[in-house]
C-alpha cells in the first residue's frame, strides 16, 4: 500500500471518527475514563484510564472492526471478510461478524496457541491454519481474499479501522476535556492514528506521545528512519509489530510529538500496578502508557494524562508469572543462596534466622551434588516472602555477620 502524506491525513479527519462514532453506537460498550488518585500520586502526574479492557471481548480492537464491517455493501457483507490475525482484532472482527451475520474467516500461522484459536471461534470465526510466521498467514489470507471474493479487513492499516479506533479518544475528551496530555500504545499504528485525529483536532495544544516496546521499535524506525532491530519474546505481544502500517505512519509523523520505549520490566511492573491498585486485568500492550509514564516522572510530572488501557486479553499463567516477578523486584519476594557445611543442625540453625527476622519461608531447595564445593558442603537455595526490601536486606546482613555465606538470586 502506498499513500502519499496528503491523502492519509484526508482520509482520517474528525468527521470520520464522529461518523464512526454514530455507527457504531449501542453496539459496543462506552467503556468509563476515571480517575485514578493512587497511580496519580505514585507517578507525579494526573492520570485518568480509559478502560477499554471492558470490552466485550476485552479489547478496543472492536470499535474498528464493527466500523469496518458496517460500511460493506450488501453484496460484500454475503461473501464474507477476512483477516489474518492471532490477537485482539481476530475476536473482534469475529464477535461482531457473526453478530451481523458476515462470515468471517480469520487465517492464523500453525504456530498460534491453541488458546487463542479456541477463543476466536468461541465468538463465530472460521479459523484457518496456514504458514510457520504471520507473513505467510497474511499471504494466505490475500490469496483467500482473491478466491473467494472477500473482503480483507486489515487490523490497523486501513482508514475505517482508524476511524472506529479513534472514538476512544473522542468518549475520553467528552468524559475528561481537562486533558493536556495522552500516552498511547503503537503496534501497527491504528488506535494512535484515530486517536491522535481527535486529539489534534479538538485540542491542538495537546501533547500527544506514543509508546512502543523497546523489542519492537518499527514505528519510530520508521518515521525517524532508523534501524534498531525488532524481534524477541515481548510481554506486549499487542504491539510486537515489525512492520508498521504504510497509512497509519503517515498519520502518526503529522500528528504525534513523540514515540517512547519502555523495557520489559517497565511492563511488567505496569501490569502488576494496574491489578494492584485498580484491580483490573491487563495485557502487556494495555499497560504501555502506565509504563511510560512511570519510567519518565519527570517528563510527565503535573501533566493531565488520558491512558487507554487498551486490553485485557493476557494467559493467566503469565500473568502469575509477571506479579510474582513484580514482587521479587519490590523485595517482598526472594530466593536466598546460602553455603552451609553438611552436618546435623546446620539447616536448623538458618532456620532461626529467618524466624528472627519474621521472614516467610515458601520453598527450600537442597544441592548435595551438582555443585563445585567440597564434598562436605551443600547449597541450599531458600525461597522467602518478606514485608519489603529492608526487612530482607536485614535478614542477609544478620546471616553474613555470622559467618554464612549469601547471595540473593537476581531476577533477569
Amino acid at each position: 500500500m502506498s499513500i502519499s502524506q496528503s491523502e492519509a491525513l484526508a482520509a482520517l479527519t474528525l468527521d470520520h471518527v464522529k461518523a464512526a462514532a454514530e455507527r457504531i453506537k449501542g453496539a459496543v460498550v462506552r467503556t468509563p475514563t476515571m480517575h485514578s488518585i493512587t497511580l496519580s500520586k505514585i507517578s507525579g502526574a494526573e492520570i485518568w484510564l480509559k478502560f477499554e479492557n471492558l470490552q466485550f471481548t476485552a479489547a478496543y480492537k472492536e470499535r474498528g472492526a464493527l466500523n469496518a464491517l458496517l460500511k460493506l455493501n450488501e453484496e460484500q457483507r454475503a461473501r464474507g471478510v477476512i483477516a489474518a490475525s492471532a490477537g485482539n482484532h481476530s475476536q473482534g472482527l469475529s464477535y461482531h461478524g457473526t453478530r451481523l451475520d458476515v462470515p468471517v474467516t480469520i487465517v492464523m500461522p500453525r504456530t498460534t496457541p491453541v488458546v487463542k484459536v479456541m477463543q476466536t471461534e468461541s465468538v463465530g470465526g472460521n479459523v484457518v491454519l496456514e504458514g510457520e510466521t504471520f507473513d505467510e498467514a497474511y499471504a494466505h489470507a490475500r490469496q483467500l481474499e482473491k478466491e473467494g471474493g472477500l473482503t480483507f479487513v486489515h487490523p490497523f492499516d486501513d482508514p475505517d479501522v482508524a476511524a472506529g479506533a479513534g472514538t476512544v479518544a473522542l468518549e475520553m475528551l467528552e468524559d475528561t476535556p481537562q486533558l493536556d496530555c495522552i500516552v498511547t500504545p503503537i503496534g501497527g499504528g491504528g488506535l494512535m492514528s484515530g486517536m491522535s485525529t481527535v486529539a489534534r483536532a479538538l485540542k491542538p495544544d495537546m501533547e500527544i506521545v506514543g509508546v512502543e516496546a523497546a523489542l519492537y521499535p518499527s514505528m519510530r524506525n520508521k518515521i525517524a528512519q532508523e534501524g534498531s532491530p525488532c524481534g524477541g519474546d515481548t510481554l506486549a505481544e499487542g504491539i510486537a509489530v515489525k512492520e508498521p502500517g504504510a497509512f497509519t505512519s503517515q498519520i502518526i509523523a503529522e500528528r504525534v510529538d513523540e514515540i517512547l520505549l519502555v523495557d520489559e520490566s517497565a511492563l511488567e511492573h505496569a501490569v502488576s500496578l494496574l491489578l494492584q491498585i485498580e484491580k483490573t486485568v491487563v495485557e502487556g500492550a494495555g499497560a504501555a502508557g502506565l509504563a511510560a509514564v512511570l519510567a519518565n516522572p519527570d517528563r510527565f510530572a503535573g501533566r493531565k494524562i488520558g491512558l487507554v488501557l487498551c486490553g485485557g486479553n493476557i494467559d493467566s499463567r503469565l500473568l502469575a508469572n509477571v506479579l510474582l516477578r513484580d514482587l521479587a523486584r519490590a523485595g517482598r519476594l526472594a530466593r536466598l543462596r546460602v553455603t552451609l557445611q553438611d552436618r546435623p543442625g546446620a539447616l536448623y540453625k538458618v532456620m532461626g534466622e529467618f524466624d528472627a527476622h519474621n521472614v516467610n519461608i515458601i520453598e527450600i531447595y537442597h544441592q548435595r551434588i551438582f555443585t563445585n564445593l567440597p564434598a562436605k558442603g551443600l547449597i541450599t537455595d531458600i525461597e522467602c516472602e518478606a514485608r519489603d526490601a529492608d526487612q530482607l536486606a536485614a535478614l542477609v546482613q544478620s546471616m553474613r555477620d555470622k559467618g554464612y555465606t549469601v547471595s540473593p538470586v537476581e531476577l533477569a
